[in-house]
């Protein structure tokens, strides 16, 4: 039998409210343009009808409304998730709110009819600002920001003196970005918490300590569900990541001079969620190799072959290329008599769809697969789709980095920008889906807490296994 040890770091009038990401970008989607706005703004370049590139200022005008015409969700989206690489989200409030000050302004002049289409292009600004705090609140953190927003929505509010609708609309998009902002600070004093005891020593796999420590086929010895709580594992964790955290991470990772987002603070979601396949990978080595007995250590083995099994008929990827790379560990690897007694017919299946060859390209179809499954399903539990978190990040990486944000004629890359979003979008229609299995408490705090070795310890692991291994 032939092991294939995948490494891989790269250290991912209707005005429409934005959806948390159920397809709100498609694989179609290729920024066309409404035929008005080609009109409004000049300094924009179109291609076969879709906006490719333009200059910062012709892209923040087009963000913003006017009566006969609102943006579409797929370009606020695009625009507010890649404006941050050029311009602070608190700077553009502020370029946002001159021109709908300006236009509101040039309304306020008008005749009497007039008032009534300054309510209607206050609703428009107040949903554009809705939809703005509702998908990016942390842009709103600092205190800069925080007084643009009020002070934009105390003069929309100025208009509304004959009734309180558009103040209501107003009052309910602070009180969820309160909410919102809150949640993420609650998050932030939580995550850490629960850890696995680390183990440098090897003491696991003496025998003497064996009844001292649980195994994993005595807290769970159903593949299915270990499967089904891995997969709750895992859409908990990436819950706590946000589009602009993965913009970031390429960001970092390239020439961060003239980008004006670079905050190390928004790799800590990031990097929680990398540790935590390092942690799933160790501690499949750990769960095997502390087993003595052979016989025993075989059943391990293919108990967790059944497990990447369930993994991939449930959608969950990363799970998945966690535990074979667990088990191709050289710790785990190199127990050849072991080995030898597995039936290693599945393992060989899954691993060739992880196998790297061809950038991934069976991983790939199998993912896709999985997507158009998600999206024509019924059943949440065919919705599932957790894509293999080290490859998503690294292909959004190259697509940064082999794409220039600006074009030799100082116009922002819009086209690159489509594409960023709609990948970073995906992740965020999967993330948003609720795991439908039952929980099983005692199962997720074993998989978060349960003993693992450090490199260090894999390496000494030798020393405790028996002579016949």
């Amino acid at each position: 039998m032939r092991f294939h040890r995948t490494a891989f770091h790269i250290r991912q009038e209707t005005m429409p409210q934005t959806a948390l990401f159920p397809s709100m970008l498609g694989s179609e989607c290729s920024g066309q343009v409404q035929a008005d706005m080609k009109d409004r703004v000049v300094d924009l370049t179109f291609q076969d009808g879709s906006l490719v590139s333009g200059s910062l200022e012709a892209l923040i005008e087009r963000l913003v409304p006017t009566l006969d015409y609102y943006p579409d969700r797929t370009y606020i989206f695009t625009f507010l998730l890649s404006t941050r690489v050029f311009i602070h989200p608190s700077d553009l409030l502020a370029k946002v709110g001159q021109i709908c000050l300006k236009q509101k302004q040039q309304l306020e002049m008008g005749a009497e009819t007039d008032k009534v289409k300054l309510k209607l292009f206050s609703a428009k600004i107040v949903q554009l600002l809705q939809e703005w705090t509702e998908t990016f609140p942390c842009d709103f953190q600092d205190r800069v920001a925080r007084k643009e927003l009020k002070d934009i929505a105390w003069k929309i509010c100025h208009c509304d003196e004959g009734n309180s609708t558009i103040k209501k609309s107003l009052n309910h998009m602070m009180e969820g970005l309160d909410e919102a902002l809150s949640s993420r600070e609650q998050h932030k004093e939580t995550r850490g918490q629960i850890a696995p005891v680390v183990s440098e020593k090897g003491t696991l796999l003496k025998a003497k300590s064996q009844s001292a420590h649980k195994d994993i086929l005595s807290v769970c010895g159903d593949a299915l569900v270990l499967a089904q709580q891995l997969s709750h594992v895992e859409l908990e964790r990436i819950r706590n990541i946000y589009p602009e955290d993965l913009l970031h991470l390429c960001i970092h990772t390239g020439n961060t001079d003239n980008h004006k987002c670079c905050d190390n603070k928004k790799r800590q979601n990031l990097e929680a969620y990398d540790n935590w396949f390092n942690q799933l990978s160790t501690l499949v080595a750990t769960e095997i190799c502390r087993v003595v007995k052979k016989k025993q250590r075989t059943r391990v083995v293919e108990f967790f072959i059944d497990v990447a099994r369930e993994c991939f008929n449930i959608g969950n990827f990363n799970s998945l290329m966690a535990i074979i790379s667990g088990m191709n560990l050289s710790p785990v690897a190199r127990l050849k008599k072991t080995w030898s007694k597995v039936k290693t017919a599945k393992f060989d299946i899954l691993e060739r769809y992880m196998d790297p060859s061809s950038n991934f390209c069976n991983y790939r179809t199998a993912l896709q697969g999985a997507a158009q499954q998600s999206r024509a399903a019924h059943s949440r539990s065919n919705k599932i789709v957790i894509p293999v978190y080290n490859l998503f990040v690294k292909d959004i990486y190259f697509l940064n980095k082999m794409h220039p944000d600006r074009l030799p004629n100082g116009h922002v890359n819009f086209k690159k920008f489509w594409e960023l979003s709609r990948q970073i979008s995906d992740f965020m229609t999967w993330k948003a889906i609720e795991c439908p299995f039952e929980i099983n408490k005692r199962v997720q705090n074993y998989l978060l807490t349960a003993p693992i070795y450090t490199e260090e310890g894999e390496k000494r692991t030798q020393c405790f296994l028996p002579n016949c291994d």
